[in-house]
């Protein structure tokens, strides 16, 4: 087993039970806490950021398999993206999973973190920050190569 996929199972478990020991004690042991700036209270989330689709409430999960299964095989047949993107990978199966088992434990998605200082935001988990990181990585990565190649170009001409 090479190292990347090494260091992204071994992030991908050490998320996922991170996020889901922390929804079980909201889900289940009454976590919440009211603070001034930012609260931590129980909220199930029925559809996906912001509530979206939760018309899909029932079907979503099975949805969103199958869009982690088309991924997986995916990257399955172009390891080289892997290879390059192995930490976000990680991290976004890792969210994602972790949401998805919530749906079929809770019903919905468990969220807890809720801002309300200056601004009402939503309510979020561990998780929905793990994929946004993803994200943000993939992004970074994708600039960052395409200034390189950029560079490259200059240099050739």
């Amino acid at each position: 087993m090479n190292r990347e996929l090494k260091l992204a199972i071994t992030i991908f478990i050490v998320v996922f039970i991170i996020d889901q020991v922390v929804k079980f004690g909201f889900a289940n042991l009454n976590w919440n806490v009211d603070g001034p700036y930012m609260s931590l209270n129980l909220a199930y989330n029925y559809g996906v950021a912001f509530s979206m689709f939760s018309f899909l409430e029932h079907n979503l999960k099975y949805i969103q398999l199958a869009i982690v299964l088309i991924a997986t095989l995916y990257l399955f047949k172009n390891q080289s993206v892997f290879k390059e993107y192995y930490l976000p990978i990680a991290l976004l199966y890792a969210g994602g999973l972790s949401n998805i088992l919530d749906r079929f434990t809770y019903g919905g998605v468990v969220d807890y973190f809720y801002w309300h200082y200056g601004f009402e935001f939503a309510i979020f988990n561990i998780a929905d920050v793990m994929i946004d990181l993803a994200v943000v990585i993939v992004i970074y990565k994708q600039i960052r190569q395409s200034r390189e190649e950029k560079k490259q170009k200059e240099i050739k001409s």
